[in-house]
């Protein structure tokens, strides 16, 4: 059953395969909107994940910790659905250039479809963030680069000893 609620909670889904400073950059300017963040990690059968759904789970929650109002959750399942069972408004979507616009565009009025209460909210991250992308970070891990910059130490530890 959804709980009825005057705040304003959203959810941010994604697989956060890993977690970017990206991904931190969006929860932390969602927070300035909305009084509660449920960042739903999901399992997504088209990628090939570096990490499992419990692992994502607990790197974001580390990522987080520091952070009021935000609750981790692993989900498998419609993200409208989640929406609705928490009692959420509002999903949140990150666009990093206009190559994610036709996929997200597309997905959001897909979403508005199964589930009309629910909108989608799209946030660009900062500049120093915009190129950042979970599967690019990968690669670069998996050649030996540093990617330090790019996500928590804690995140790029665990990513070089997968590697190992």
């Amino acid at each position: 059953m959804a709980r009825k609620s005057n705040k304003r909670w959203a959810i941010y889904p994604g697989s956060f395969d890993p977690v970017t400073y990206g991904h931190i950059d969006l929860i932390k300017r969602a927070l300035s909107l909305f009084d509660k963040i449920y960042i739903v990690v999901s399992k997504n059968p088209e990628k090939k994940p570096a990490f499992s759904v419990e692992e994502r789970v607990e790197l974001m929650k580390r990522a987080v910790s520091a952070m009021r109002g935000v609750v981790v959750e692993g989900f498998e399942g419609l993200t409208v659905e989640y929406a609705r069972m928490r009692g959420a408004k509002s999903i949140i979507r990150g666009l990093r250039a206009t190559s994610d616009f036709d996929y997200e565009f597309q997905m959001a009025l897909t979403n508005r479809q199964i589930c009309k209460d629910v909108d989608t909210i799209f946030l660009m991250p900062s500049e120093t963030h915009f190129y950042l992308s979970s599967k690019l970070i990968k690669e670069i891990a998996g050649r030996g680069g540093d990617i330090s910059r790019f996500v928590p130490k804690f995140v790029a530890e665990r990513l070089i000893d997968n590697d190992r």
